[in-house]
């Protein structure tokens, strides 16, 4: 198959008007929220923009005619709308946190649910850490994006646009003064951004790589210890911790730049402000009050446009993680919407492979036109050198690949795979695998996991039958001990019976075993041995073995070797046969070489 944990190549923000009308559709299901948000959005902002037109009537109104009781009237009015202004941005955050949560809630599920549903070559090519800093540190971005800034942007645009409008009723040659600096902003702005954008992207793909890398040296680290590549893997992390850092510093750097650029241009735009404003209130074409507040709304105006800058990093972020999170909702589900397939509702379990030929790549075939039949209820053994093409026989049986038109024909029951659905079709199959995986839980929900329905009654029975109940029984909680993820609690042999166990209570039609008593002692491999047996009585089951005494009492032995069947018959036959396999069987129980 195709190699893993293959490295993702940098990606550039191809499309942010795509992306951010993609979150939007998302944010549109919160609507209540984000109505409430908006309102009090308004109102905050608009008892914001009060607040600098009362302190000119103030000047001009009571302190130039040293009104006392006025004065002291509006301050109290002044006080009033700066704790109204503080109640209604309270109020809006808050929402705004269940507007973003709920949203973001909504994308993972929607992503974790499209990865259950993307196929197992596209999980094969890619990067385990890569696949899981999308549904964690991108989705987060999202998250904190949507929390801090996009209420900053509503409101933002609110004070832009009210305290333009001010600024023109109040002195419209004071307001053009304060618009002069408007086209060197938007220049600043868009030259800044043209260039973060990559860097953005860059540092996203750069810390999936980083993370793929720590999740594979932690998940193989009996391996890094024991060939002693502690440092080699120290090496390689500071290489790619390094492109990380790289890729983080120009990526601050650049949009760093937007929040010392823009508070210049505001910092200039008052300066003329007061300049010009100045000159007018010495001319008396103007109050001294209207300049004070037109110098608070000049403040205003510039604000938001520094607020914006200063989150320009955070806003970017959060439109590369998005995007690389749509990206891999885009992925190509394995399901067909349009044509899902008949489904299985039942199964004799006659399997027929004719003239199958398959190749992960164009260019490396690994089964050559491969023919056989199974009936009900026998015992297909496919035997063979490592890299033979057994494996790749499963593969095709439970459709994790599919073959290609022209190159042969899989059957089960007359029926061509390739026209069955794929969840009834695995539903009705039985796989125990070498990897015996446990899941973060109970034993007796390890269990369960082959069928979600089954009784506590039916988890013994199947455990029993499985060979399990004889060691769970003897430990301190029984079939409520937890396991760890990898069941580091348990040894090998008693994994493997568990998933066994698993795969009685699923009662499939056909069975698959592959490879199920290679990593275990002789002892264990008895009792695994009878739990299998056990598993096959009446099902159609295919058995992948190194260990050639699992399979002598097999209806079938294939055996395969560089793609091809080689020699196919019972066990009795194929030694009567002196050929691969009898040599191979001589090799193992003889010691004698090939």
């Amino acid at each position: 198959p195709p190699a893993r944990g293959m490295p993702v190549p940098k990606q550039r923000a191809r499309d942010t008007r795509r992306t951010i009308s993609r979150i939007w559709r998302y944010l549109s299901r919160q609507r209540a929220g984000l109505v409430f948000t908006i309102l009090f959005a308004i109102v905050g902002t608009g008892l914001g923009l009060l607040a600098p037109y009362l302190l000119g009537r103030a000047i001009d109104d009571y302190i130039l005619d040293h009104d006392k009781s006025g004065l002291l009237r509006l301050c109290i009015m002044l006080g009033a709308v700066y704790l109204g202004n503080a109640a209604a941005s309270w109020l809006q955050a808050h929402l705004m946190a269940g507007v973003s949560q709920k949203t973001v809630r909504d994308m993972r599920k929607d992503l974790f649910g499209h990865l259950q549903k993307l196929p197992i070559p596209f999980i094969d090519r890619s990067a385990k850490g890569d696949l899981m800093s999308r549904a964690t540190n991108d989705i987060e971005n999202v998250s904190t994006t949507l929390n801090q800034s996009l209420i900053q942007i509503v409101t933002s645009a609110i004070t832009l646009i009210g305290s333009l409008a001010l600024m023109f009723a109040l002195n419209a040659w004071l307001t053009l003064v304060c618009l002069i600096t408007i086209p060197l902003v938007s220049r600043a702005s868009k030259s800044i951004a043209s260039r973060t954008k990559k860097h953005f992207s860059d540092q996203q793909a750069s810390l999936g790589r980083l993370n793929g890398f720590i999740e594979e040296t932690l998940s193989g680290q009996k391996v890094v210890k024991t060939l002693r590549r502690e440092g080699r893997a120290i090496e390689d992390f500071s290489e790619m911790n390094g492109a990380l850092k790289s890729a983080s510093v120009k990526a601050q750097t650049l949009s760093g730049y937007m929040g010392p650029v823009m508070n210049t241009m505001g910092h200039l735009t008052f300066i003329l402000i007061a300049a010009v404003g100045g000159w007018m209130a010495y001319e008396e074409w103007t109050s001294v009050g209207v300049i004070v507040s037109f110098l608070n709304y000049s403040k205003l105006f510039s604000a938001p446009i520094n607020d914006l800058a200063n989150q320009y990093n955070l806003i970017q972020a959060g439109i590369a993680g998005a995007e690389r999170v749509f990206e891999l909702m885009d992925a190509e589900s394995e399901y067909s919407e349009s044509d899902p397939g008949k489904p299985v509702d039942t199964l004799t379990g006659t399997v027929v492979f004719d003239k199958v030929s398959f190749a992960y790549r164009q260019d490396k075939p690994v089964l050559r036109e491969v023919s056989f039949r199974a009936r009900p209820g026998d015992v297909i053994a496919l035997v063979g050198p490592t890299g033979a093409g057994k494996t790749t026989v499963i593969n095709l049986l439970t459709r994790f690949y599919d073959i290609e038109e022209g190159h042969g024909c899989i059957s089960i029951d007359g029926e061509d795979i390739r026209g069955l659905d794929k969840d009834s079709l695995r539903g009705r199959l039985g796989i125990v695998l070498q990897d015996a995986y446990t899941f973060s839980d109970t034993i007796r929900e390890n269990i369960r996991y082959g069928r979600l329905d089954a009784t506590d009654e039916e988890i013994v029975a199947a455990a029993k039958l499985a060979n399990v109940h004889s060691f769970v029984r003897k430990l301190p909680q029984g079939y409520d001990t937890m396991l760890t993820a990898d069941g580091g609690n348990l040894s090998q042999g008693q994994r493997q019976l568990i998933t066994i166990a698993r795969a009685i209570l699923a009662n499939p039609a056909i069975l698959i075993l592959d490879e199920a008593t290679s990593s275990v002692d002789t002892r264990t491999e008895v009792h695994i041995q009878q739990a299998m047996e056990t598993l096959m009585q009446g099902r159609t089951s295919f058995v992948i073995a190194h260990r050639l005494n699992t399979v002598r009492h097999a209806d079938q032995i294939l055996v395969i070797d560089g793609g091809r069947i080689v020699e196919r018959g019972t066990h009795e036959e194929l030694l009567a046969e002196r050929g691969f396999y009898e040599r191979l069987y001589r090799t193992q129980f003889a010691g004698e070489a090939i």
